[in-house]
């Protein structure tokens, strides 16, 4: 019998145990492609990629050395209680590529996430910048019939940047010593220490500097 008979029996064996009654059944179980099933079935797992395996594994209730040992090649297999050298070294390769692959989408997620918040944020960029400064203003005037509304934006509003590490680099109405890489001065002139007032607050993540706070000397 020929290697792509012996593991066509074997995955089918395995599907069996499982309760699923076709390849294509197990290929929607797994969101693994009927094309590299047949490559299993074909090749066993020395031309698999180790994330389909981990896709394999659970769905066919096995555990990753199991799956590697039932599809690995007869010569490299004496016991299945004591895996050969060869095998032994396929399993540390295979566990080297998960771990890689595991924090390659790691980064990934980490990378999206940060491309969400800044294309999010620059949506958000005017209410950022205006918003603390009209609830300021109608705060200053309790008359103003959007004092009410004020707490309905401004708490979601604080608790979305928190998530987000994002934070204000000064209050609106806030006096202090004038920074030029954190203030951007809306008129007249100011030397770095010089005591100035916030018009309109900036946002900082982290290190990185969103925007600079508006203000204007004293």
């Amino acid at each position: 019998m020929s290697n792509s008979s012996i593991y066509t029996q074997r995955l089918q064996d395995l599907m069996q145990r499982v309760g699923i009654s076709s390849f294509k059944a197990l290929s929607r179980a797994t969101g693994v492609s009927e094309r590299q099933i047949l490559r299993l079935r074909r090749f066993g797992v020395d031309q698999m990629r180790v994330d389909v395996l981990l896709k394999l594994s659970p769905a066919l209730q096995v555990s990753l050395h199991e799956l590697v040992a039932t599809f690995s090649a007869q010569d490299l297999v004496r016991d299945r209680g004591a895996p050969t050298s060869e095998l032994s070294q396929r399993m540390t390769d295979l566990r080297k590529e998960y771990d890689r692959l595991q924090l390659q989408l790691q980064q990934q997620q980490l990378s999206l996430q940060q491309e969400f918040q800044q294309s999010s944020l620059q949506l958000l960029e005017s209410l950022l910048l205006q918003f603390p400064t009209a609830a300021q203003k109608a705060r200053e005037n309790p008359q103003l019939p959007a004092l009410k509304i004020v707490p309905l934006v401004q708490k979601p509003l604080e608790r979305l940047l928190q998530q987000w590490g994002v934070e204000a680099i000064a209050l609106v109405g806030a006096e202090l010593p004038y920074d030029p890489q954190l203030h951007q001065l809306m008129d007249g002139n100011a030397q770095p220490g010089e005591i100035v007032k916030v018009r309109y607050t900036g946002y900082r993540q982290g290190d990185k500097l969103l925007y600079r706070a508006k203000v204007s000397p004293l």
